[in-house]
């Protein structure tokens, strides 16, 4: 046992250490992304046709063990077409433009405030709303589709922006860098086949961006005069005032107060579960 042991760290070096460390922290980063996703059950169904390929060799079962070894023979082509999603999703991570890069704690402060302020307004009038914060993937595509503003985020605009009567309220707007980038923009729809049949088109959008990118959705409901926070594809219902501020300024990391970032966040999960079992 000592020489095997012996052998072992001869035959070992440093650099397969870092290479084998290398490889399982891009599997469990891989395992993360797909976990919970349709990727997960399609890959389940390309490990259990691995299985039949190997127990059609087996036991010699010729016609299966042929069609598996075909199959198998463009197979990355097939898991190019299958995760291309998720392929997408993966790169667009490779983070550039964090929501707020360049401006004080206040302004940061003042930018929450100010988006909540004109959220809680719009879901009291019963407005309809998208509201997109970007993150650290970049939203350039989806603003392109809408009309570029650059302005400074003030609630009275973003609610001017809503009302039916503005030739731009049928879209979302992007925030990025802390500044109103566009409005009007349209966001990919969901193709969850899950999602519950009450939500609409708004609803939709919200969550098929948040699928596909890291970016943070306010969702105003006009027909129920609430007000939703989508991430990662998951929608927190009705939220109040204070709700909403804490949630965004903990999933943001702006330190407004002494409460600890993840003692914030944990409280924000926390509410989202509850908010879960209400419904």
């Amino acid at each position: 046992m000592g020489d095997l042991l012996s052998n072992l760290r001869s035959s070992i070096r440093v650099i397969d250490l870092i290479d084998v460390s290398i490889v399982a922290f891009v599997v469990y980063r891989i395992l993360l992304l797909i976990r919970g996703t349709r990727a997960m059950q399609m890959l389940t169904g390309l490990g259990i046709l691995g299985v039949a390929y190997l127990l059609s060799s087996n036991f010699e079962l010729f016609t299966t063990h042929w069609l598996m070894a075909h199959f198998f023979d463009y197979l990355v082509l097939i898991v190019i077409v299958i995760f291309q999603d998720d392929l997408r999703r993966a790169l667009t991570h490779v983070g550039k433009n964090p929501f707020f890069s360049s401006i004080s704690l206040e302004e940061e402060i003042q930018i929450i405030d100010e988006i909540v302020r004109a959220a809680i307004r719009l879901a009291r009038e019963r407005v309809g709303a998208l509201i997109v914060i970007e993150r650290e993937t970049g939203l350039k595509n989806f603003a392109d589709t809408g009309s570029v503003l650059d302005a400074k985020v003030k609630a009275e605009l973003l609610y001017s922006i809503f009302v039916p009567s503005s030739p731009i309220h049928d879209g979302a707007v992007i925030i990025s860098s802390g500044r109103i980038n566009s409005a009007g923009c349209f966001l990919p729809l969901s193709k969850e086949p899950t999602i519950d049949r009450r939500y609409g088109t708004r609803h939709r959008a919200a969550i098929g961006l948040t699928e596909e990118t890291d970016a943070l959705v306010i969702l105003v409901s006009e027909e129920r005069g609430e007000v939703h926070l989508v991430q990662a594809g998951k929608l927190t219902t009705n939220m109040n005032e204070q709700e909403l501020k804490d949630s965004l300024e903990a999933l943001l990391e702006i330190s407004s107060s002494a409460t600890k970032i993840p003692e914030r966040l944990a409280g924000w999960f926390h509410a989202t579960r509850k908010r879960r079992k209400s419904d």
